[in-house]
C-alpha cells in the first residue's frame, strides 16, 4: 500500500509519500507560509520528484487536529478532494497521536502539548503498549497550570512534546522537577511522514474514515466563534 499524507495542523506544512516498507519522500516547511498557497504545489512537487501520479496512491492520510482551525480545514478539504470520485481510502489521524508516536521509544508517560493560545494547550497522555503507543486519557484543552497539577498524581517520568514546550518549559521544570523530560526539537512538530506510518498501520487493520462524515477535532471553539458569542451575549 502507498499513501500520501498531509499535515497542516500547525505552522508546519508537510506532505509525505509512505508505503508498507518505507518513507519514500517528505517535504517539510516551517516558515509561517500560508497553507492555502503552498499545499498544492508541495503535493505536485513530491509526486513529480518520485515520477508518479495520484493513480499510484492507494490512500490519503490527513491530520485531524487539534491545532490551527484554518490549517486543519485546508488540509482536510484537500485530502477529501484527493479521495472523492476514486477508490482511494481515507483516514484522519490526531496530531496529538502523531506527536506521541514520534517519541514512541520513551519508557514513561508521553504528554504532547500543542499551543491553544492564552496559556492553554491541547493535550492527552500516552504510554508505550505491547505493540503500539496507547492513549490513556481523552483529548483535551487545558490551561497549562491545570495540566501540570493533574500530572502530580503520576510517579513515572514524563516527556513533553510539541510547540508549546518552548512556551512552558520553565514552569513545567519548576513544578514537575526531575521527572520532566523534553523531546528533541525535531520531534516537536507533527510530521506528514509520521501520519503516513500511522495511517498505513490503521488501514492494514481495516480502519478507515468516510470523507462524508469525517471532520477535524477542534476540541474548543475558534476565536471567531467565541468573539461572536461574546458580542451576542451567549455563554
Amino acid at each position: 500500500m502507498r499513501v500520501i499524507a498531509i499535515e497542516t495542523s500547525s505552522t508546519v506544512a508537510s506532505v509525505a509519500i509512505v508505503n508498507d516498507e518505507k518513507i519514500e519522500s517528505e517535504i517539510f516547511i516551517n516558515n509561517k507560509l500560508q497553507h492555502s498557497t503552498i499545499l498544492f504545489p508541495m503535493i505536485e512537487s513530491i509526486l513529480s520528484t518520485l515520477s508518479i501520479n495520484m493513480d499510484s496512491i492507494d490512500g490519503v492520510v490527513v491530520s485531524g487536529g487539534p491545532g490551527s482551525f484554518t490549517g486543519l480545514r485546508i488540509g482536510v478539504a484537500t485530502a477529501k478532494g484527493l479521495v472523492q470520485g476514486s477508490e482511494r481510502k481515507f483516514i484522519g489521524v490526531s496530531s496529538l497521536d502523531s506527536l506521541a508516536y514520534q517519541n514512541g521509544s520513551f519508557n514513561g508517560l508521553m504528554c504532547p502539548i500543542v499551543d491553544a493560545l492564552h496559556d492553554n494547550v491541547y493535550t492527552s497522555l500516552y504510554k508505550v503498549g505491547k505493540n503500539d503507543v496507547d492513549r490513556i486519557t481523552d483529548y483535551d484543552a487545558l490551561h497549562i497550570d491545570e495540566l501540570i497539577e493533574s500530572l502530580r498524581e503520576y510517579e513515572e517520568r514524563i516527556i513533553f512534546i510539541g510547540d508549546a514546550v518552548s512556551l512552558h518549559r520553565e514552569k513545567i521544570e519548576s513544578i514537575i522537577g526531575s521527572r520532566a523530560e523534553f523531546s528533541l526539537t525535531m520531534n516537536n512538530s507533527p510530521r506528514a511522514a509520521t501520519l503516513g506510518l500511522i495511517g498505513i498501520e490503521r488501514l492494514s487493520k481495516g480502519i478507515e474514515d468516510s470523507i462524508y462524515s469525517f471532520g477535524p477535532v477542534y476540541i474548543r471553539k475558534s476565536q471567531a466563534e467565541r468573539e461572536y458569542e461574546k458580542k451576542h451575549g451567549k455563554e
